[in-house]
């Protein structure tokens, strides 16, 4: 069995991720092999980087870093929940992939965008940090335009084809996570 943190990545008032990641919590329901989790940003209250070692080094100062270590460091895998903010990720997804390091290796991703474009941009832009921490994408992901999966663009209304690319994405997601395990210790 493996773990999947789904990560809702914008804490911004009025965010349409928390809905998205309602979504994918319920389609992965039942999904053979995997258990699933939502773990939402706005939880964690994190301010911008302020540990005074690289996170490589694992050597975490504050509590809130190592708080949210020991949040990160079980699961398997995981499936980032982005809004596209400017043609990239909100800048509390990417806060809070800097603050750790080990705790994101051999582990892997897959994307949920969502904005004008669909959050293809801001998913681009997760698939080089997803590298360079050493996590593996898988090729499927989802694109949700507000202005076709979003009734006046404001409520989650997923259509059929956003459902197919969900269930393609997290097969993918769970298949990864499975061969990665191998490789931790």
């Amino acid at each position: 069995m493996v773990r999947i943190a789904i990560v809702v990545g914008s804490t911004r008032p009025g965010r349409r991720g928390r809905q998205v990641a309602d979504w994918v919590l319920k389609r992965a329901d039942g999904l053979q092999g995997a258990e699933f989790e939502i773990l939402d940003l706005a939880d964690f209250e994190l301010p911008l980087l302020d540990e005074p070692l690289p996170p490589s080094l694992g050597r975490y100062e504050h509590e809130h870093t190592k708080a949210w270590a020991r949040a990160v460091e079980p699961f398997d895998g995981f499936v980032f929940v982005t809004g596209e903010y400017n043609h990239s990720v909100p800048g509390a997804l990417k806060n809070a992939l800097d603050y750790l390091y080990a705790e994101w290796n051999n582990k892997a991703a897959g994307f949920v965008g969502y904005g004008s474009a669909g959050g293809v941009r801001a998913v681009e832009n997760l698939r080089l940090i997803a590298g360079e921490l050493q996590m593996a994408d898988v090729r499927a992901q989802v694109a949700l335009p507000f202005a076709t999966e979003f009734q006046d663009y404001t409520t989650f209304t997923p259509s059929p084809a956003a459902e197919e690319q969900l269930e393609t994405m997290l097969e993918q997601v769970v298949a990864w996570a499975g061969a990665l395990k191998t490789l931790r210790p």
